[in-house]
């Protein structure tokens, strides 16, 4: 396995990839692994790290509410404390949610952020579903 430092942080990418030739683990850096942290904050529940049970976002008890502003002003503030808390590596400048087809049940959230240590800004674009599973035969 390759040294190499970041001033960013190195981490596992999930899920976990094992290379049994090279005898390694699959590694994000920098820019990669923060977008990686962004995705498994939104998409874990509290409670669902045993050691760490403050950990998470819980959008998916949201799936059945009404889509209205409060339900959306909610979800920025739920997004922002999550990443305030658990990402300290980003400071976010703005979070946009918008529904692009109200029957398709998808909402795409939107993160401008900072990263702190090299001062340049980046987006994630984080897909939602409030209905999984469509399009599944038995």
């Amino acid at each position: 396995m390759e040294n190499k430092k970041s001033f960013l942080g190195t981490g596992w990418s999930f899920p976990p990839e094992f290379s049994s030739s090279l005898k390694e683990t699959k590694m994000l850096s920098d820019e990669v692994d923060i977008q990686s942290s962004l995705h498994i904050l939104l998409t874990t529940r509290l409670g669902e790290r045993v050691m760490v049970p403050e950990y998470g976002c819980n959008l998916d008890e949201l799936i059945f509410e009404n889509l209205d502003r409060t339900l959306i002003t909610y979800i920025i503030d739920l997004i922002k404390t999550a990443i305030l808390y658990h990402e300290p590596r980003i400071d976010v400048i703005k979070i946009d949610i918008s529904e692009t087809d109200p029957l398709e049940g998808k909402l795409v959230i939107a993160i401008d952020y900072r990263v702190r240590a090299t001062n340049s800004r980046n987006n994630f674009v984080f897909p939602f579903y409030k209905e999984e599973g469509t399009d599944i035969t038995a």
